[in-house]
């Protein structure tokens, strides 16, 4: 099969994926509605497509991310803004952590579990960005 060298075809080629995938979305998507209609939350999220769908979700997050740092118009300071979504997401864990902790039947481990898991489900994100900002500001440095 040959390469495709014609910028035209190769948009094409690109929108056409686009179409397939959202096809594909919205498929997995009625997939895991039956089931959620069917057998319930557990059901649906025991299916195996249930992690088809949500690491193709995350996937796409991530080149978002790419996309959208690329596409910031003034450039930011990436330390500054690694301080501040540190101190964010550390404040929304350790609330999170409480909350949980004095719910009824929960315990402080609980709670210091719960806020773990949200506290590092959301630091790898931010540290992916700070690293896609510190590139790009390296890059603007050497040009």
């Amino acid at each position: 099969m040959k390469k495709i060298r014609d910028e035209r075809l190769q948009w094409k080629n690109l929108k056409n994926i686009r179409v397939v995938y959202i096809v594909q979305t919205l498929g997995i998507l009625a997939i895991l509605g039956y089931d959620l209609t069917t057998k319930g939350l557990d059901g649906m999220t025991n299916n195996p497509v249930w992690i088809v769908f949500m690491v193709s979700v995350i996937v796409n997050a991530y080149l978002s991310m790419t996309i959208s740092v690329d596409h910031e118009e003034r450039q930011r300071s990436p330390v500054k803004s690694l301080y501040i979504s540190l101190t964010v997401i550390s404040v929304l864990a350790a609330i999170i952590g409480l909350f949980v902790s004095f719910s009824d039947g929960q315990t402080v481990w609980n709670g210091l579990l719960i806020g773990g898991i949200i506290f590092v489900s959301f630091l790898v994100p931010v540290l992916y960005i700070f690293k896609l900002r510190k590139d790009n500001l390296e890059e603007e440095i050497s040009n």
